[in-house]
């Protein structure tokens, strides 16, 4: 067990906006959360990151069965969970590899040999297919939206966590870059035995992805499960038909 949500209720500035949703992930599992927008995806992926501006109101995350409520959001990194922003923040001033590199040695509380460290960063930009000039500046600054989630698939292959979070890693990127990040975040989860939870609107970038399981979620909980099949059927008829689900 890695990860698991049970009966969690979060709110923000008063409002809430998950309601009772469980969730359990396992090692190696690969998972998709889809739903309209407004549902609450963002949410329950910030809420297991800690994010400060959440409230839980109810319920409990646990790691490796112990409650994560509370803890910081680098000591949830720390665990072995990491979370790929749906629109990553620009820092201007903050080298990219730096930052990388600095993420790097303080989850595993150790200093990097610069060399090897610089190596993976070539090998993993290269096989993202990512601009060479992209490495030299200032973190996702002028970068695009393509080059700022590919940015983050590249954090992702170098901290290699447990279960790695990806938040709409499609948006942004056009046909080519869509199968690039794709192929690249099945081949980084599995030569680690990774945990995955892919949040998505869409079916184009799992067309070159195979999920386990797949979850809908409405209203702030998840009112369906299913596989593959449970994909193709959300892109003939949307999410018409769970928009009243448990209201």
């Amino acid at each position: 067990m890695i990860l698991e949500i049970k009966d969690l209720h979060v709110s923000a500035s008063d409002k809430m906006i998950l309601d009772g949703l469980n969730l359990t992930i396992k090692q190696g599992e690969f998972h998709v959360l889809m739903g309209p927008n407004g549902s609450g995806k963002t949410t329950l992926a910030k809420a297991v990151m800690g994010y400060p501006g959440l409230k839980i109101t109810k319920g409990d995350i646990l790691v490796d069965g112990k409650s994560i409520l509370g803890l910081s959001t680098d000591r949830i990194a720390k665990l072995g969970l990491f979370l790929q922003f749906q629109a990553p923040v620009e820092i201007d001033g903050v080298g990219f590899v730096n930052f990388l590199k600095s993420s790097l040695e303080s989850i595993n509380d150790k200093t990097l040999n610069t060399r090897e460290f610089m190596k993976d960063v070539k090998d993993y930009s290269a096989a993202l297919k990512m601009d060479k000039g992209v490495v030299g500046r200032s973190l996702n600054k002028g970068f695009s939206g393509g080059e700022k989630k590919k940015a983050e698939i590249l954090q992702m292959a170098l901290i290699n966590p447990k279960l790695a979070i990806l938040d709409e890693p499609d948006s942004g990127l056009d046909i080519d870059a869509i199968k690039v990040v794709a192929e690249n975040i099945n081949n980084i989860a599995k030569k680690n035995n990774q945990s995955l939870l892919v949040i998505t609107h869409y079916n184009r970038i799992l067309s070159y992805m195979k999920p386990e399981f797949v979850h809908v979620i409405s209203h702030g909980r998840i009112v369906k499960e299913g596989s593959l099949e449970l994909i193709e059927h959300l892109e003939k008829s949307g999410y018409e038909e769970f928009e009243d689900h448990n209201r």
